[in-house]
């Protein structure tokens, strides 16, 4: 299975924010909420600032980020967003209605009615995501105060 580059985006969002918050100053009211623009997070991981701004606008509305306006704002994650998994959000992610796209030019595919390849193609990408049910996003980022998390992704995003 592979994930679009939308997701892999927006796994990257997460696992940022959460290395950001957790390395906040500990004697600062402010840890494990660390604002960071989407200009930051677009430099970090090497993306241009409308995917990532797209994707941080998609993260709030599953209530994994918070973002604050203004001139001191940014976006930190969430509550949800440090114990949310990566098989939960690639599903509500992935806007996909089959893996195998059964239509072809001139309609759709004749052996629609009888194939079983739709099905097994489904449950396939449950098992990948099951089997990612039990990774947590926040988890993934390594944690290494003064080195860069993030390399740039080589994927379609280009500006």
């Amino acid at each position: 299975m592979r994930i679009n580059a939308f997701s892999d985006l927006c796994l990257r969002v997460v696992m940022l924010l959460s290395a950001a918050a957790d390395s906040s100053p500990p004697d600062t009211a402010r840890r494990g909420t660390a604002l960071l623009t989407s200009h930051q997070i677009a430099d970090s991981v090497g993306i241009p600032y409308s995917h990532v701004s797209k994707a941080v606008i998609r993260l709030r509305e599953l209530g994994l980020v918070e973002v604050a306006r203004g001139r001191a704002g940014g976006a930190a994650i969430s509550a949800a967003g440090r114990v949310a998994t990566v098989g939960w959000l690639l599903r509500r992610l992935d806007n996909r209605p089959d893996v195998a796209d059964c239509h072809t030019p001139l309609g759709e595919c004749p052996l629609l009615d009888g194939c079983g390849l739709r099905g097994a193609l489904a449950r396939a990408r449950e098992a990948f995501y099951s089997e990612l049910d039990d990774v947590v996003i926040s988890s993934l980022a390594a944690k290494r105060p003064g080195r860069p998390v993030f390399v740039a992704l080589d994927t379609m995003f280009r500006s």
